[in-house]
C-alpha cells in the first residue's frame, strides 16, 4: 500500500503529523527548559485579579484553530529549518532580561521562542494562516505591570479635572485625593490595569472573529485600548462625586468591588457596540485546491530545525546559570552588630532566621515599647544579578505577591536623601522599611540601576550589594489604620535612635575597614 491509498483511507496523515510530533517535542523542551518563567506566571495568573483571564487563553486558541479548520482542511506544512538562526537574538533577549531582573521580558522571550517554534515546522505559508490564533498565546505573558503608573497618572489628572468642572472642592497630593467629606487614594488596584489587559484580550479575540481585514481589525484593538483608560478615568471620578453626593468616602469604598466588576460590564458592551456595525463575520468559502500528496521529508527538516532552536534557547541559561554559581557572598568578614538601646532592648533571634538566603544575613530582634522589630541585613556577591537584589527585598519585606503595595521616602537625619523607603500593603499585618545600597550608594535599581547592576553580575565589582530590612507587626488590638500608622511610627523611632547603623552597612559592603 502506497502514501496515496493511506491518506486517501484516512490511515495517516504524513504532512500534519511530522509537524505536530515537532512541535509537541519542541514545547514541551522549551516548557521545561522555562520551568522558572512558566512558574512565575502561573502564581501570577492565581494571585493577581489583573491576570486571571490567563487561564482562558489556551481555550480561546483552540476554538480559533478549530474555527479555522475549512482553510486547513488542505493546507501544507512546509517546514524551514534555517528560521531557528532568529534564536540568536532572542537568546541574548532572554539573557540582558535575566540579568536586569526583568522577569516579563524573560517570559516574553521565552513565549517567542514558542512562536518561532510554531513557525519553523509550519513554515511562512501556513503560519500566516495561523498568525491571529498563534499570536494570541502572547496574552499568556503577565505584561503590563510596569503600565500601573502611567495609569495612576492618568487616573488623577482625570479626576482632576473633573472635579474641577463639577465645582467639587479637592485637595490632591501624589495619588491622594482630599474632599471635604473624605479622603480616596487612586492606588494599583484603582489605576484600571486589571480592566485595560482584559479588554485588550477581549478586543483582540473579538477583531479575530469578527473581522477579516488587519485594517479593521487593527483600528478595534486600537479602541479596545483607549476605551477603558478613558472610562476608568470616569469610573474614579464617579466614586469620587458619589462619596461628595452620600456625604461620606467610606460608604462608597464598601461597595468599591461591585462598582468595579459593573465598569468592566459596561466597557465589555461599550466595545460590542462599536464594533458591530462593522462586523465581516460572514463566513468566506475556502479555496477549492487539489488533494496534495504529503511529504515524507517534512518530519525531518521539521525535527533539525526544532533541535536546532532548543539548542539555540539553551544557551542563554546555561551561561546565566554559570554567572550565578560565582555570585557567591563573602562569608570571612566579620560584621558587627547594632548595639541595644535603653529604647529597644535585644531579645533572642530564632536560629533559622535567615537561613536559605542568597547572601549572608544577619538578624537582629529588638522589643521597643509595644512592638518587636526585626533587622535584617543580608550582603551579596558584587555579581548578584538584579533579580536576585529585588527577589529578596521582597521576601524580606514580607511584600512577594501583595498588591496596593506603596513606598514612601523616609528623612532620616544620618543616612542620604532616599536611602530609605517605607514599604506598605493594603492587606498586610506588617509594614517595613528597606534600603538597598550598591557600590556604597543609596539605590533603587531603576533602569539604569538594574543595567548598572547587570554589567557588575558579569564584569564583577570591589564593593558587596547590601540590603537593610526593619519590620515591624502592626498591633492587632488596633484598628487597621491606627495599626498602620504605630508600626510605622515604631519603625521610623528605631532608624532615627540608629546612627550607627550607617556605618555598618558602609563596613557590610566593604567600603568602610572594621576598626579592631
Amino acid at each position: 500500500m502506497n502514501v496515496r491509498t493511506l491518506t486517501e483511507a484516512g490511515l495517516t496523515d504524513v504532512w500534519r503529523s511530522g509537524p505536530t510530533v515537532a512541535a509537541s517535542i519542541g514545547v514541551v523542551a522549551l516548557g521545561l527548559l522555562f520551568h522558572t518563567e512558566v512558574a512565575m506566571a502561573l502564581q501570577v495568573w492565581s494571585t493577581s485579579t489583573a491576570y486571571n483571564h490567563c487561564y482562558l487563553v489556551i481555550p480561546i486558541v483552540l476554538y480559533l484553530l478549530w474555527d479555522r479548520r475549512e482553510v486547513l482542511h488542505d493546507a501544507i506544512a512546509n517546514p524551514m529549518p534555517m528560521a531557528a538562526l532568529a534564536g540568536i537574538p532572542l537568546a541574548m533577549a532572554w539573557f540582558v532580561a535575566e540579568r536586569l531582573g526583568i522577569m516579563e521580558g524573560r517570559q516574553l522571550v521565552a513565549m517567542s521562542f514558542v512562536e518561532l517554534l510554531f513557525f519553523i515546522v509550519l513554515g511562512p505559508h501556513l503560519w500566516w494562516q495561523l498568525a491571529g490564533p498563534l499570536l494570541y498565546l502572547y496574552f499568556l505573558v503577565p505584561f503590563g505591570a510596569f503600565l500601573t503608573g502611567p495609569l495612576q497618572d492618568i487616573t488623577t489628572i482625570f479626576v482632576d479635572h473633573g472635579l474641577r468642572i463639577l465645582h467639587i472642592p479637592a485637595y490632591i497630593t501624589g495619588y491622594t485625593i482630599e474632599i471635604p467629606e473624605g479622603t480616596f487614594l487612586i492606588a494599583e488596584a484603582c489605576a484600571g490595569l486589571r480592566f485595560l489587559i482584559a479588554a485588550v484580550a477581549f478586543g483582540c479575540l473579538y477583531a479575530l472573529i469578527m473581522y477579516r481585514g488587519w485594517l479593521r481589525r487593527t483600528v478595534f484593538i486600537a479602541v479596545s485600548i483607549v476605551v477603558p483608560i478613558i472610562a476608568n478615568g470616569f469610573r474614579a471620578l464617579g466614586i469620587v462625586t458619589l462619596g461628595h453626593a452620600l456625604g461620606s468616602a467610606q460608604a462608597v469604598e464598601a461597595d468599591h468591588v461591585l462598582y468595579g466588576w459593573i465598569f468592566f460590564s459596561i466597557v465589555i458592551l461599550i466595545l460590542i457596540a462599536l464594533g458591530l456595525p462593522f462586523r465581516q463575520d460572514q463566513p468566506v468559502p475556502a479555496p477549492q485546491h487539489p488533494r496534495r500528496v504529503p511529504d515524507w521529508n517534512h518530519f525531518r527538516p521539521a525535527m533539525f530545525g526544532t533541535v536546532a532552536l532548543v539548542l539555540l534557547a539553551a544557551i542563554s541559561p546555561a551561561a546565566a546559570d554559570a554567572l550565578n554559581r560565582t555570585a557567591t557572598p563573602d562569608m570571612a568578614s566579620a560584621i558587627p552588630l547594632l548595639e541595644p538601646t535603653a529604647a529597644c532592648k535585644a531579645e533572642p533571634t530564632p536560629p533559622t532566621e535567615g537561613l536559605g538566603a542568597p547572601g549572608r544575613t544577619f538578624v537582629q530582634r529588638f522589643a521597643c515599647g509595644r512592638s518587636v522589630l526585626t533587622l535584617t541585613i543580608e550582603v551579596f556577591s558584587p555579581r548578584s544579578p538584579a533579580s536576585q537584589l529585588l527577589g529578596e527585598r521582597r521576601r524580606l519585606t514580607d511584600m512577594d505577591g501583595a498588591e496596593d503595595i506603596q513606598s514612601t521616602p523616609l528623612n532620616l537625619p544620618h543616612a542620604p536623601q532616599g536611602a530609605w523607603h517605607m514599604i506598605e500593603a493594603a492587606e498586610a499585618t506588617h509594614v517595613a522599611a528597606a534600603s538597598l545600597w550598591i557600590e556604597g550608594q543609596p539605590a533603587r535599581l531603576g533602569l539604569m540601576g538594574r543595567v548598572q547592576q547587570a554589567w557588575r553580575s558579569v564584569a564583577g565589582s570591589q564593593w558587596a550589594p547590601v540590603l537593610v530590612v526593619v519590620r515591624a507587626k502592626r498591633d492587632p488590638r488596633l484598628p487597621d489604620i491606627q495599626g498602620r500608622q504605630q508600626a510605622t511610627n515604631d519603625v521610623e523611632t528605631f532608624l532615627r535612635a540608629q546612627p550607627e547603623l550607617a556605618r555598618l552597612i558602609a563596613i557590610a559592603g566593604g567600603s568602610v575597614p572594621i576598626k579592631d
